[in-house]
């Protein structure tokens, strides 16, 4: 499928992974970097741990534009990343740090549900609809492989996002708020959003 001479497919060819690495830590490394402070500690995880095929790309002639991860429930973008890597990588300790608050971001997915495993798109390429194809596509991947809705989590220091997920459909089901840990992980809160898939088809 093409807009805009951009195209959505499923499966992330290999010939971007250094790409969508760089898109993933520049979207979610100042989160991430509580596991793991160093960005090359962290890209190296990511080029070896990143899961291609559990993510739909949006691509152009200028390259990688974008990406949506998702966990399914025999795999996730992210779920390659072992506790042995960690440790080989980190060292017992730091290893086992990012562990621990990798284990506080981890959400699995419920029968027929479809979590989302983080959306990152370019910079240059913000305001061209990239970002609300890719959950289109999102959707349309859950109905082809028989899931009846779409899960994600969106923290309470991005309102955007969460207006931009409201806006397509999607409907906040629990908030969890947890001051006390704002100072730790940077936001004191979360709000679980859901799609009901068939009802926006």
């Amino acid at each position: 499928m093409r807009t805009d001479q951009v195209s959505y497919q499923t499966g992330i060819p290999e010939k971007y992974r250094v790409a969508a690495v760089d898109l993933y830590d520049e979207a979610f490394g100042e989160k991430l970097s509580l596991a793991v402070r160093n960005r090359e500690d962290r890209k190296k995880l990511f080029t070896r741990g990143l899961a291609l095929n559990y993510a739909i790309g949006a691509v152009s002639q200028n390259g990688l534009l974008g990406i949506a991860g998702f966990h399914a429930a025999e795999g996730s973008l992210t779920g390659a990343i072992s506790y042995r890597d960690l440790v080989s990588q980190l060292g017992f300790f730091k290893g086992n740090r990012a562990a621990v608050v990798f284990s506080l971001y981890e959400r699995k997915p419920k029968p027929e549900e479809l979590v989302m495993d983080g959306i990152a798109v370019r910079s240059d390429a913000r305001g061209m609809g990239v970002g609300s194809t890719l959950l289109d596509e999102i959707r349309k991947y859950a109905i082809q492989h028989g899931y009846n809705r779409v899960r994600l989590d969106v923290i309470d220091t991005n309102p955007k996002a969460q207006k931009l997920y409201e806006r397509l459909g999607f409907k906040a089901v629990k908030t969890e708020s947890f001051p006390y840990l704002k100072s730790f992980l940077g936001f004191g809160g979360v709000t679980t959003m859901e799609l009901s898939v068939h009802e926006n088809a």
